[in-house]
């Protein structure tokens, strides 16, 4: 008896102690599997995020937004930086195709992915995206768009954009001659574009575009028109500030927009070929507010700016534009230090077909009331020794004979050389009187009114 007690003894011991090694053993083993998995996961993770993830996000956001296209690369998850990055993305539309060399999101899980069986852009509450080298080709206009870096930050409701490019991959008689019509060639260089208080999620969904502060820094601006072809009088006429607002669907609201350190050259170019006329601005610093669609007051956008025209004189420029209001108002003063007026020949000689020969500008200041596309105002310029002449519009000289009594007959019965205050203290105030033509661009209607009141003081 005390034999087959001890044996059950013996039994039952080594039965616990079997299963406790079991269970043991089993724990082991379970734990080493998920250990090499996870070890896996995180230093060659590409493969498994490829079979997991990279079918379900591309169906995923073919399903968000059908219009478009995806073509990821190789992804990858940094667990200890709980990011997930791709390799490339292609994004394709009908109207554009999107390249982007290499794109990460960090802030969110990997379980939370997995487990996402929607993708909206509500899953990127707690995330900052980065994406390098954008590239943006307009498949009709042939524009494309290049942006060095982008970085937003969801939870600092902020964006920064670096080395942004905006230009035609036509050259300038490519782009001219692809339409019987008058065209205008943009250039844009920004260095870069900060946004804060960005409402992200609203413009990832893309239906709010709100921003506190938006910060252009070293912007050049480069315009080229060619006037040697006739408007096209069939295409809808550029916008105003008022209908291009008004017209947008999505609400559109930005408390301020500083331009630091921009410059701006505007060419027109009359014949084909020939040198075009040239205005340059320079040292451009401006601040835009109240810029919005919505309907609440005010409604009125302000725009403070100075800059050097012709690299010469410092111009400074206050606006006021109603935006609420469907007809075209506004109002705009301002006023241009000394300058030897003979730096304006670069635009002049081939706009105007005539050329300063000496000239001093001592300072300049205008006021000008917009109302439903009329402007009107004053201009008061003091300038002395100014002496122009006619150019040949063929040969662009002044040394014809004819030229020469045009220049002549000019300078004697209509050119005012000079414009000072005499012994009673008066003086020519140019009166400004503009109607704004259909064709004409906001720059255009603004630059056309003020020289309405330039040409009533000179004399042409």
């Amino acid at each position: 008896m005390k034999i087959i007690s001890h044996m059950k003894n013996v039994f039952s011991n080594w039965n616990k102690l079997s299963l406790l090694k079991f269970v043991k053993y089993t724990s082991f083993i379970i734990g080493a599997v998920i250990l090499i998995f996870v070890l896996i996961f995180i230093f060659f993770s590409g493969p498994f995020i490829d079979t997991f993830l990279k079918d379900r996000i591309t169906k995923a956001f073919t399903n968000a937004y059908p219009a478009y296209s995806i073509q990821l690369g190789d992804m990858h998850y940094n667990i200890w930086k709980n990011r997930l990055r791709c390799d490339s993305v292609k994004l394709k539309t009908i109207k554009f195709t999107c390249n982007i060399a290499s794109f990460s999101v960090s802030g969110i899980g990997a379980m939370k992915i997995l487990q996402q069986r929607n993708f909206t852009p509500n899953s990127l509450t707690s995330s900052t995206i980065d994406a390098q080298k954008i590239v943006l080709n307009f498949h009709q206009s042939r524009n494309v768009i290049r942006f060095g870096s982008l970085h937003i930050s969801v939870p600092d409701s902020e964006m920064t954009a670096d080395s942004i490019k905006y230009y035609s991959a036509l050259r300038d008689e490519q782009f001219f001659a692809k339409s019987r019509f008058r065209q205008t060639r943009f250039r844009f260089d920004i260095s870069q574009i900060k946004i804060m208080g960005l409402d992200c999620l609203a413009l990832l969904q893309g239906n709010v575009y709100k921003a506190r502060n938006i910060n252009l820094r070293d912007v050049f601006v480069d315009i080229f028109v060619n006037m040697d072809k006739p408007y096209d009088k069939n295409s809808s006429n550029p916008q105003m500030p008022n209908e291009a607002l008004s017209s947008i669907k999505e609400i559109v609201k930005v408390d301020s927009l500083k331009i630091i350190n921009g410059r701006l050259n505007y060419y027109e170019r009359f014949t084909v070929g020939a040198k075009p006329g040239v205005v340059t601005f320079n040292k451009v610093n401006a601040l835009l507010s109240g810029i919005a669609n919505h309907k609440t007051p005010p409604g009125i956008a302000i725009i403070y700016g100075e800059g050097l025209l012709m690299n010469s004189a410092r111009i400074k420029l206050f606006m006021e534009i109603p935006l609420t209001p469907k007809d075209f108002s506004l109002r705009y003063s301002g006023s241009c230090d000394a300058m030897d007026v003979t730096k304006l020949n670069a635009f002049l000689e081939a706009g105007e077909h005539r050329r300063i020969k000496s000239g001093v500008l001592q300072s300049a200041t205008f006021k000008i009331n917009v109302n439903s596309g009329r402007a009107s105002g004053t201009l008061r310029v003091l300038y002395k020794d100014l002496t122009l002449a006619i150019l040949n519009k063929k040969t662009g000289s002044e040394n014809g004979i004819f030229d020469r009594i045009s220049s002549l007959i000019g300078r004697a019965l209509f050119i005012r050389g000079t414009n000072l205050p005499d012994k009673k203290g008066l003086m020519k105030i140019g009166e400004i009187k503009y109607t704004r033509n259909p064709d004409e661009s906001f720059t255009q209607f603004v630059w056309f009114a003020l020289r309405s009141g330039v040409g009533n003081v000179v004399g042409f």
